[in-house]
């Protein structure tokens, strides 16, 4: 009575150990593949409780979910010789389990490598300022490089963003004298065409205004109106050009009435003083102490 009870307790721990082995729990995410002395088993196991032969398959469960591998940050050339550091994330997961589990080793590890050899060699084939400006062209020339060798591996790439692009500091102040002097130049340009339309407008205006005399008036007490608003002490009053104008040409009508004056090399001179009359010559002397000869 003592063997067969312990021979029906080894059975029974017999069967619960090959039951334990047999069964297998696959999540809603899984699929397993199951080796059958090393062979491949036609059938993939979908999610539930499922049995194998015990000691002889064996399972390999491999999840389909998206797996997100951050790729560090890889120094790179690009196109016009300027060093950059790039770092990006990549977005994959299984599409054919079997070839996950046939064709590669790890497939996580490979995928990682693979990110990074291509990450390298699309920045070396793009310029500076496409990596700037066009960040979803250089995403989609990734996931296609990316997307090539991971087909045989069962993997399918959802998408590759790159995250950050580090430049030199002499790069970083290079771009920025460029941006504030692009930021200027637009500054100027909106200015300037701001005072072309300003001035077409106050042409117009002033084209307006002269058709009608009483329009200047008008906006001449409106202006001192706005000016009064403010409370000011001390109000300016704008002189109309009109009244100098009038004054002026009074003037010149003044000026016209008066009798011309005569050049000053046309006027009479004064009339010139008598200049009192000669002296009478004297009668010629002769010294004849001087002269002996003469004398005789």
């Amino acid at each position: 009575m003592t063997v067969l009870l312990t021979m029906l307790v080894i059975l029974a721990l017999a069967t619960a150990v090959l039951a334990g082995n047999s069964l297998r729990q696959v999540q809603q995410y899984q699929r397993g593949v199951v080796l059958r002395f090393g062979r491949l088993l036609p059938n993939v196991r979908e999610p539930g409780l499922r049995v194998i032969v015990p000691f002889v398959d064996k399972m390999i469960k491999v999840s389909r979910r998206t797996v997100v591998l951050d790729i560090p940050a890889q120094s790179a050339i690009t196109r016009d010789n300027v060093s950059i550091g790039v770092d990006a994330v990549v977005y994959f997961r299984v599409d054919d389990v079997v070839k996950s589990v046939i064709n590669v080793e790890n497939y996580v590890q490979a995928t990682s490598q693979v990110a990074r050899t291509s990450l390298r060699s699309v920045i070396g084939r793009a310029d500076l300022d496409t990596l700037l400006s066009d960040r979803e062209q250089i995403n989609g020339e990734l996931k296609a490089v990316i997307d090539t060798p991971t087909e045989d591996w069962g993997i399918r790439i959802d998408r590759v963003e790159v995250k950050d692009i580090s430049l030199p500091e002499g790069m970083r102040r290079s771009m920025s004298r460029q941006a504030e002097a692009e930021r200027e130049r637009r500054a100027r340009v909106i200015a300037a065409d701001a005072e072309l339309r300003a001035s077409t407008k106050l042409a117009a205006a002033a084209q307006a205004m002269s058709a009608t005399p009483g329009a200047l008036q008008l906006r001449l007490l409106q202006t001192v109106a706005d000016v009064a608003t403010e409370k000011n002490s001390t109000l300016v009053m704008p002189f109309p050009v009109e009244m100098l104008r009038f004054f002026e040409h009074a003037t010149g009508i003044d000026q016209a009435s008066k009798p011309a004056e005569a050049p000053p090399e046309q006027r009479t001179a004064p009339p010139a003083e008598l200049e009192p009359p000669a002296a009478p010559p004297r009668a010629a002397t002769t010294d004849l102490r001087a002269d002996p000869e003469s004398a005789r």
